[in-house]
């Protein structure tokens, strides 16, 4: 669920972006830098923004000063001017009571987070995806025109199609910055993202970036993708990766749970509206749903019927657990494994003719010092899990639309 969010920058001038909210209160709340001359737009800023809101941490991505729908004038800027748009957006989330516990920054965003997150007191973890280890980098985007630049104080150049007028100003401040500082005094945890073969930022600056900085500090390869994550199972990758990350450091709240439920809220919410991938909240737990391809889904977690085979399966080995617990019994292992078909039910005296029923088959292996006769009992205390009882009672199930009264 995303929401125009807009904020005056240092000068006064309106910057603009989206907050991406997650369903119920957000466990935490991220702040998004995006790339040299992009956009908070660009697919690598959607994707992952939507990828950790899906996840319960609310994300705001924004338009730096002169770029997108933000005011100002990008020439006038400059590197300085980021990390400027940055602290002026944290400050705006906070005076709405979501001060931001996380930074993520895309290439010479990454820089921009790092410069950033020491004026951040709520800041508690920063992750960099593609990031230069020196913002000079970006600068060979328009070697062509420094010369220029220096000789009549601008240039305009073409980057990524688009024309953009390029300061002296702007060219000396990239120049004039270093991150070697920020880094050593970070006090941040730190996780590093940068893919191998990235054509446009070498990975030579992930190891500098990874050598300057101190613990608690971490690498992730981004195998296979490109700079601009343009891949979708790329940008989830490291938006998954992110957030798995993030929760060591972040304070993540928990889900309110639903009225008289003695085990909390069970939230699914749809990942990929292009197939069938899900998050499925569980209070702390997160994990995901899908279909295989050859069902038309990215397989990219277990199906709904999986998950109903794990939760009987599991429910039978900790309900037999806790039997020989109790008797004293020497059980070393139990394991089940949990089949699942439709057949046709010919054994079913109430079912209509030609109907299929489901089938549930557990195959329970036990070792230990057990005899036969103590075997058989924990054979038989596995109907007895609540699970396998509610699969045979009959349910029910009632569903409403969240605006629906009460």
């Amino acid at each position: 669920m995303a929401e125009a969010f807009e904020f005056k920058g240092k000068d006064g001038q309106t910057l603009r972006g989206r907050l991406e909210r997650p369903q119920g209160a957000p466990r935490a709340v991220a702040l998004f830098a995006h790339c040299f001359t992009c956009g908070k737009d660009i697919f690598a800023a959607r994707r992952i923004s939507r990828r950790l809101a899906a996840q319960g941490i609310a994300v705001l991505r924004f338009d730096f000063t002169g770029l997108g729908h933000s005011d100002g004038e990008f020439a006038n800027s400059g590197f300085s001017g980021n990390v400027e748009d940055l602290q002026a957006a944290a400050e705006a989330l906070g005076a709405q009571g979501l001060a931001p516990g996380l930074l993520v920054g895309h290439s010479l965003g990454g820089a921009a987070v790092i410069a950033a997150a020491g004026a951040l007191p709520s800041v508690k973890a920063v992750a960099v995806i593609g990031a230069p280890a020196d913002p000079a980098h970006v600068t060979h985007h328009f070697s062509h025109a420094a010369e220029e630049i220096e000789a009549e104080g601008t240039a305009d150049v073409s980057l990524a199609g688009r024309d953009f007028t390029i300061s002296r100003k702007f060219l000396r401040d990239l120049h004039d910055t270093t991150l070697t500082d920020h880094l050593r005094h970070l006090h941040r945890a730190l996780l590093i993202l940068h893919a191998p073969l990235d054509a446009v930022v070498g990975i030579d600056n992930a190891s500098s970036l990874f050598i300057a900085a101190r613990h608690p500090k971490s690498f992730v390869t981004l195998d296979g993708a490109d700079h601009l994550l343009s891949r979708a199972q790329d940008a989830d990758y490291a938006a998954d990766t992110i957030a798995v990350w993030a929760a060591r450091y972040l304070e993540l709240a928990e889900p309110e749970p639903a009225p008289k439920a003695p085990e909390g809220i069970t939230r699914v919410a749809e990942a990929d509206p292009q197939g069938f991938l899900q998050d499925v909240h569980m209070g702390r737990h997160h994990l995901k749903a899908d279909e295989p391809q050859s069902f038309g889904g990215t397989d990219l977690g277990p199906s709904p019927y999986q998950y109903l085979a794990a939760g009987l399966g599991a429910c039978t080995a900790m309900t037999i657990r806790m039997y020989a617990r109790r008797k004293g019994w020497d059980l070393g292992h139990v394991s089940v494994d949990v089949l699942h078909e439709k057949q046709h039910a010919s054994d079913c005296e109430t079912c209509e003719k030609g109907e299929k029923i489901d089938v549930f088959e557990r195959i329970i292996t036990l070792t230990g010092a057990l005899d036969a006769a103590q075997r058989d009992k924990l054979l038989a205390i596995a109907d007895k899990c609540p699970v396998h009882r509610t699969l045979e009672a009959e349910s029910v199930i009632r569903t409403r639309l969240a605006s629906d009264p009460g």
